[in-house]
């Protein structure tokens, strides 16, 4: 049985786990592999929680939740920006690892508020409303993550509902492009 903070934090683990193969790799073929996977799951991740993780704390922990959620939001949008560079870069470019760490720096710091803030209310407030919510929650973030762009699109809007019809719109675009992109084996 799984809850939405396992979720939500084996995300985490995988996308902190991408970093490391591209920062601690010398061959470019490698990098740019682990480039299109850190982005394609960082950009599909983001907008999981966008869609229903943020609106799922505005529900369950009021004020408080708002607070959080537009919070993680702006974070968001620093993220965004700087994946939206790094998915644009080339492996041998001079700004690629650079540009990769700022990134993660920004991205490490929202990941442990999330962790230390987020999560826990949230699990609270569910446990106190019904049983079964953080595992529908869990099934509703993965079925998301499926359907939304694999890329970085910052200017796109980061709210239900305009961002779930410019991801329905966006998402075909960026999935046929993945096609031709390099992936790990």
């Amino acid at each position: 049985m799984s809850t939405i903070s396992d979720a939500i934090k084996q995300d985490h683990r995988e996308i902190e786990e991408y970093y490391d193969k591209i920062v601690n790799s010398s061959d470019q073929d490698t990098q740019t592999r682990y480039q299109n996977l850190f982005t394609w799951e960082l950009a599909r991740h983001s907008i999981g929680e966008e869609l229903v993780i943020y609106p799922a704390l505005e529900k369950y922990l009021g004020d408080k939740g708002k607070q959080l959620a537009d919070r993680d939001r702006q974070e968001h949008q620093t993220v965004k920006e700087a994946l939206y560079k790094f998915q644009g870069l080339k492996a041998n470019d001079p700004d690629f690892i650079p540009t990769l760490k700022s990134l993660m720096s920004d991205l490490s710091e929202h990941i442990k508020e999330e962790e230390r803030d987020d999560l826990p209310g949230l699990e609270n407030a569910l446990a106190s409303s019904q049983d079964q919510m953080s595992e529908d929650l869990v099934k509703s973030f993965e079925r998301t993550k499926l359907l939304v762009p694999t890329r970085s699109h910052p200017s796109a809007p980061d709210k239900p509902p305009f961002e779930t019809v410019v991801g329905l719109m966006t998402a075909p675009i960026d999935h046929v492009m993945d096609i031709f992109r390099k992936f790990p084996q």
